[in-house]
């Protein structure tokens, strides 16, 4: 069978880090590429096997992506992010293709989604996926964008797909929806540096990702955890805009003579 290297970044991930590490344990290497964790993440994959190098401060997902890629010393890297985690099926799936000479340079892994107790059927999330998880080192490099993962194929070959699912936990609590939609929306601001904003077009934007999310992609069938995945989509796309808005206008702090006068 042909080498294969597990990468995993992390930050902050003690509480999920073993599920991710642990069902990789198969493959010939496993590199976590840590972006500054204060917690017991670094110490909890080493104690499992895995290879921690230290990088610097995430600082948008293109740019960390083809770093960690590099760290990685054999020709198939699968990508995992530390809040997935590899099925039985998947790995054997892996190791069948590797076994032989695959048809693909890169393959997409379609996700089971886990979501406030449930797993989501609705949402856009049902057999989900991101950019190609296991490809070719040589055959794939991640675009440098800031807030949304897009790559390039370097192959005359089109990207496969796996026919079974790893396993996504994307929020643990809800204050961890929060926190990924304030990041988001700060890394999209970034990206949109220079652009035109308005009020009325920053709420239609908003309002127009949660009915597509809630109405068009069907997030209703999910209850909670579908209105739930609608609104914070309205939050990380309005906060973008607000953002936006505020990094081209900014404010500093009023002078003294600037202060409102109140009369007697």
């Amino acid at each position: 069978m042909q080498k294969i290297s597990a990468c995993i970044i992390t930050n902050n991930d003690e509480h999920i880090v073993a599920w991710s590490v642990s069902s990789v344990d198969w493959v010939d290497e496993i590199v976590v590429v840590d972006t500054g964790s204060t917690d017991r993440t670094i110490e909890i994959a080493q104690s499992l096997g895995a290879r921690v190098v230290h990088s610097e401060p995430f600082a948008g997902f293109g740019g960390m992506r083809n770093r960690a890629k590099e760290y990685c010393t054999n020709d198939w890297v699968f990508s995992l992010d530390a809040d997935e985690r590899c099925t039985k099926a998947v790995r054997d799936e892996i190791r069948m293709l590797l076994a032989d000479t695959p048809a693909h340079d890169a393959y997409y892994i379609p996700r089971h989604n886990y979501f406030m107790g449930r797993w989501i059927k609705g949402s856009g999330w049902r057999n989900d996926h991101r950019t190609p998880q296991l490809y070719r080192k040589s055959c794939l490099r991640y675009t440098p964008s800031l807030s949304h993962e897009s790559h390039e194929l370097v192959s005359d070959r089109p990207v496969g797909t796996l026919k079974n699912n790893i396993l996504h936990f994307p929020f643990g609590r809800l204050e961890e929806v929060l926190k990924k939609a304030n990041l988001y929306s700060s890394l999209g601001a970034e990206a949109m540096a220079g652009k035109r904003v308005s009020m009325w077009g920053a709420l239609g934007h908003g309002a127009w990702a949660f009915l597509r999310m809630y109405f068009w992609r069907r997030g209703f069938v999910d209850g909670w955890a579908g209105f739930i995945i609608a609104l914070s989509n309205f939050e990380g796309t309005f906060y973008r805009y607000a953002k936006c808005y505020e990094r081209a206008q900014g404010w500093g702090m009023p002078t003294e003579d600037a202060a409102p006068q109140h009369r007697p």
